[in-house]
Formats: C-alpha cells, sequence, structure tokens
C-alpha cells in the first residue's frame, strides 16, 4: 500500500495533519499533482517552506518562498505549474495558504 493510501487529507487533498508527512508522500502528492519528479531544485523549496511553516505556523506565501529559497518566480511556475503557492503547500504537508481559493 502506497503512503498516499494512508495518508488522512481533507476533501481539497491537503493533510490533516501535517506531522504525517513523509519524503515518499510528498512524492506522491507530487505525481498526483502532475509532476513527475521532484528535483533538487523542488526539495529546496520544500524544506525552505516546512521550516518556514514550523516557526510562522503557516505555510509561506509566494513572496515569502521566492526570498527565502532563492527561487524567481517564474521558476517556481516552471517547478510547480497552475498555483505554485497551492501545489508547494500540498506537496510539503502543510495547510492551505491563506489566499488561495
Amino acid at each position: 500500500m502506497s503512503a498516499l493510501e494512508n495518508a488522512v487529507r481533507n476533501d481539497e487533498g491537503f493533510l490533516v495533519n501535517p506531522s504525517d508527512w513523509t519524503k515518499e508522500l510528498a512524492v506522491e502528492i507530487a505525481q498526483e499533482a502532475g509532476i513527475d519528479e521532484l528535483s533538487a531544485e523542488h526539495w529546496t523549496v520544500i524544506d525552505f517552506s516546512r521550516n518556514n511553516a514550523e516557526e510562522s505556523g503557516a505555510a509561506p506565501t509566494l513572496r515569502q518562498i521566492t526570498k527565502g529559497a532563492g527561487i524567481p518566480t517564474k521558476q517556481l511556475f516552471k517547478l510547480f505549474p497552475k498555483g505554485p503557492a497551492k501545489k508547494v503547500a500540498k506537496i510539503s504537508g502543510l495547510g492551505k495558504p491563506e489566499g488561495c481559493v
């Protein structure tokens, strides 16, 4: 059974309990979101997002990610197409970012 099958998620696919997150689960959520493979740049963003959320208590904004992870906005959209803030949060095991529809 895959990690994704065991994960408890809400109706939008976000983990109910962020402490359930694992790297294996991140890979499966990314594949579900259409990202076949997580590169070193993906992991830089994911690691930054998890650390930032641990400190602030919320998923980071795109602006925080670009500044903190050092990844330009255009590159974020290439790495996480069609809604990078939401995809980053979901793959990182965080809650839905504020301001996301």
